[in-house]
């Protein structure tokens, strides 16, 4: 098993020190590139959305968790409890895919009155078995005063050219966190967020990003490559954040320098949301392995249960890896790859982070 030892960075930040390596049985469960020189790339899938006027929160605690893994997982303050190892679960549903036809960006949220929200959140991360003893290349944080989280997932096929993916996304992380802490009061723009931590991340390797924040207006959010996170109320899913890829496989990606994808690539949301919706947000390992009326499934059983969201989290990351290791079953994953012209069946075995928010009033808190 992988060893974690957690050193303060910036202030109030704790990054869990791992070390990554990537392997995988199968060719093309690694991406088919890691980088390009054709900059025409760069234009696919850009995003033509745009923020409304920012709103405000403090951010003076802060916690960072980049990989607490299945049986040493690791709580570094309160902020974020990510404790004990995710129990298998099952759901008998159907296996098509609920993905929206279009996702879309309502513009007007509801009046919420004088009631603040606030974003509760919990996270589990599981790394490829074969990366345990390393950690894996997926980094996560949450920020509770902030209310504020984020994914990225180093690109595997770095480690064909003997590079650790999981040291950029790590540093990317790290820096967002720092990022968001010295956001001008009022104005959480996520986007600057992403740009400034990826002009201060030095790491070789290449990942991709997402960060989402909960203001006054809304839920805020940048998404680039294929991490993402939907947003689920009353039982089904209202949004998905859409996939960013050149091609099968070959995810938008930001790397150290301006050799890949670039940071204002990313597609940029604004949710208006409401007491009682869920936000999942998750690397591919999620995505890759879990239709969305899967994921929606355990969430309604969480939430009738009365989970914290740590649980649910832990919850939807043992089943997106209990079918990663079915062979046979149509994923998300395999549906993408038949359509693309290869015979595959079943999922797809990778690091597997999932963070789980709800929103909720902050008198429920």
């Amino acid at each position: 098993m992988a060893a974690s030892s957690s050193t303060p960075v910036f202030g109030d930040v704790y990054v869990d020190d791992l070390i990554s390596s990537c392997g995988n049985s199968l060719d093309f469960t690694k991406p088919t590139a890691v980088y390009f020189n054709d900059r025409r790339h760069s234009s696919f899938l850009k995003a033509s959305l745009s923020f409304r006027k920012k709103e405000s929160y403090n951010s003076h605690l802060i916690s960072v968790h980049v990989g607490p893994w299945l049986r040493n997982f690791h709580n570094s303050s309160s902020v974020c409890c990510v404790a004990g190892a995710a129990h298998n679960v099952s759901f008998d549903g159907n296996s098509s895919d609920e993905r929206l036809a279009n996702s879309t960006i309502l513009s007007d949220p509801p009046i919420l009155g004088e009631k603040a929200l606030k974003l509760l959140s919990g996270s589990c991360y599981l790394p490829h078995p074969d990366k345990e003893e390393t950690g894996g290349e997926d980094a996560h944080f949450i920020c509770e005063d902030a209310q504020a989280i984020g994914v990225a997932d180093g690109v595997g096929g770095w480690a064909d050219v003997g590079v650790n993916a999981g040291h950029f996304s790590r540093e990317l992380m790290s820096y967002s966190v720092r990022a968001i802490q010295e956001e001008p009061e009022g104005c959480f723009d996520p986007a600057r967020v992403l740009e400034k931590a990826h002009s201060c991340t030095k790491a070789k390797g290449s990942s991709t990003a997402c960060i989402i924040g909960l203001t006054e207006k809304g839920l805020q959010a940048i998404n680039l490559g294929d991490s993402g996170f939907v947003v689920v109320r009353d039982g089904s899913t209202i949004f998905q954040s859409p996939v960013q890829q050149h091609g099968f496989n070959f995810t938008y990606q930001l790397e150290s320098g301006r050799g890949a994808d670039l940071p204002s690539s990313g597609q940029v949301f604004l949710i208006p949301v409401v007491p009682g919706d869920v936000i999942i947000a998750g690397t591919d390992g999620l995505f890759d392995n879990l239709y969305n009326n899967e994921v929606t499934a355990v969430v309604v059983h969480a939430v009738r249960a009365g989970l914290e969201p740590r649980v649910t989290a832990q919850k939807i990351a043992a089943l997106a890896r209990q079918r990663a290791l079915d062979k046979s079953r149509q994923t998300p994953f395999s549906t993408a790859a038949q359509e693309a012209g290869f015979r595959y069946y079943g999922g797809k075995l990778d690091d597997i982070t999932v963070v789980v928010s709800y929103i909720t009033g902050s008198s429920n808190v």
